[in-house]
């Protein structure tokens, strides 16, 4: 295996599930955590005590520091794992260029400020080369990998090479890794995945039972083909587990924090209380602003999208807007 150097950025449950899996492989993890607390306490604990607070970690595989400047400047490969919304000031604090970093996205989200997918922020901001641009893609989620129970990681780049060596790194007895050259439509199947599990939640919430939410699922994903399609146009199997397997465990497992966000609106939660109680980043909610604009310059009809957006951001009632969809849906 020729990859060696790979750090993490960020302390949630995914960056700390993408270390559990990096140690079966590697020598050495860098990871980035900004609080110094927590990185104190896994190291005298050898667990994160926020997060899948049951996975042991190996100590002698980790190089961990509080300061992001230090850990990017030390590994050749970095992934991603900071929730988008806080991603571009976390990036700010980093002073020097990062044109020859290889990127890797674990993110599944947009930057606000750019209405960027990740791949594209690093390329066109930071200047970084698109063949230096790896995503990382379910179907998976962090509480499974603590569990290791059989998963499945999808890893996309445009240099074959790179894929590969990425997937080396992952593929262990409880994770296969499928390579990937889509890096647009992987990463925005990623994004708009996380929008059609709050719709699913939303319904949930209301109500509304499983034959119901296989009809909604069903044009999820023909919603999720036309825009990456049309943002991307290569051909691609929309049913394969990047982007169908992803959208069905995000919409129907336990462990979605999309989904439980959108039960909770639909049960009549505010945004901003679901998003206190829930005390974790609900990736769909940036994002289906994001893409609610970005589909200003495409126009292709999503319905579901619109829909959610109008009860996150325009506050219109979970049962009139839900309502409307549904004779929108077939």
């Amino acid at each position: 295996m020729s990859i060696q150097k790979i750090a993490v950025l960020g302390g949630g449950s995914w960056a700390t599930a993408l270390v559990k899996i990096l140690q079966e492989n590697l020598d050495e993890i860098g990871w980035y955590i900004r609080d110094k607390e927590r990185i104190k306490y896994i190291l005298e604990n050898q667990r994160n005590p926020q997060y899948l607070s049951s996975v042991e970690l190996d100590l002698n595989k980790l190089r961990m520091s509080d300061s992001i400047e230090q850990i990017v400047k030390e590994y050749d490969i970095i992934i991603l794992a900071i929730p988008a919304a806080f991603l571009k000031t976390s990036m700010d604090k980093i002073k020097f260029p990062l044109k020859d970093k290889k990127i890797i996205s674990a993110v599944k989200g947009i930057i606000p400020e750019e209405n960027l997918i990740v791949g594209e922020f690093f390329n066109k901001v930071y200047g970084v080369p698109l063949e230096s641009v790896a995503v990382i893609s379910g179907p998976c989620h962090a509480e499974e990998v603590a569990l290791e129970r059989l998963s499945y990681l999808t890893f996309a780049s445009l240099d074959s090479d790179f894929t590969r060596d990425i997937g080396d790194c992952f593929n262990c007895h409880y994770i296969k890794p499928v390579l990937s050259d889509d890096i647009y439509g992987t990463e925005y199947a990623a994004v708009l995945k996380n929008i059609m599990a709050i719709a699913a939640g939303i319904y949930h919430g209301l109500g509304y039972g499983d034959n119901f939410q296989a009809v909604l699922i069903s044009n999820a994903i023909q919603e999720i083909k036309r825009f990456v399609d049309d943002v991307h146009p290569i051909n691609r199997d929309i049913k394969s587990s990047a982007y169908l397997g992803d959208l069905l465990v995000t919409a129907y497992s336990q462990f979605s924090r999309n989904r439980l966000f959108g039960t909770m609106v639909g049960k009549g939660y505010s945004v901003k209380t679901a998003q206190v109680e829930m005390n974790m980043i609900a990736e769909g909610y940036f994002a289906s602003k994001c893409i609610y604009e970005t589909n200003k310059l495409y126009k292709v009809k999503m319905p579901i999208t619109e829909a959610v957006y109008r009860v996150l951001y325009e506050k219109i009632s979970p049962v009139i807007e839900m309502q409307i969809l549904t004779n929108q849906l077939k």
